[in-house]
């Protein structure tokens, strides 16, 4: 348990046969709200109407095309 800890990685076997991992779990980061906020401040906004033609335009469907 103590490699785990130290992130390290275990293969389980029974009778030599690899059957499971017993691995380090991620840690969370706690950032704060106000720093994230921050991050994003300064970002480009989206406009969701061209967001969807660009993404349909890419696509090249129409979802009500049933001739599938």
């Amino acid at each position: 348990m103590r490699g785990v800890e130290r992130g390290e990685s275990y293969t389980i076997t029974r009778n030599g046969t690899p059957i499971g991992r017993l691995i380090p779990l991620r840690r969370r980061t706690y950032v704060p709200r106000e720093q994230v906020t921050a991050a994003f401040a300064t970002s480009a906004t989206v406009d969701p109407d061209r967001l969807r033609a660009d993404l349909d335009a890419a696509a090249e469907q129409d979802p009500f095309d049933r001739d599938w």
